[in-house]
């Protein structure tokens, strides 16, 4: 069990239920990210990374914190969409960022 993070949360219909999504500032990205990113080394802010169900790449500031039943879960902006936790991001192939900021 999780204890719940001190931000307020949305909740947002999902196909699969509704889901909260706490609310987050930008100032305070870093310090959640340090408390739930399970892997060393901790990526940046900055950071490109790939959700590998979305198949789509993001920076790490853009992550989003759901909680889920008694759980807070660390996943991609593409989440509720396609379901990529943080065990699914894996670091972006510097080309494919490349080609897709030319897109």
């Amino acid at each position: 069990m999780d204890e719940r993070l001190p931000f307020s949360t949305r909740t947002v219909q999902t196909r699969l239920g509704p889901v909260e999504v706490y609310e987050i500032s930008d100032n305070q990205k870093a310090a959640v990210l340090k408390k739930l990113y399970p892997f060393k080394p901790l990526p940046g802010l900055e950071d490109v990374m790939e959700d590998i169900h979305a198949e789509k790449t993001f920076k790490v500031k853009d992550f989003m914190v759901t909680r889920e039943g008694r759980m807070n879960i660390l996943a991609s902006p593409y989440y509720l969409e396609h379901g990529g936790t943080v065990i699914d991001w894996v670091p972006a192939d510097e080309d494919e960022t490349e080609e897709d900021d030319l897109s």
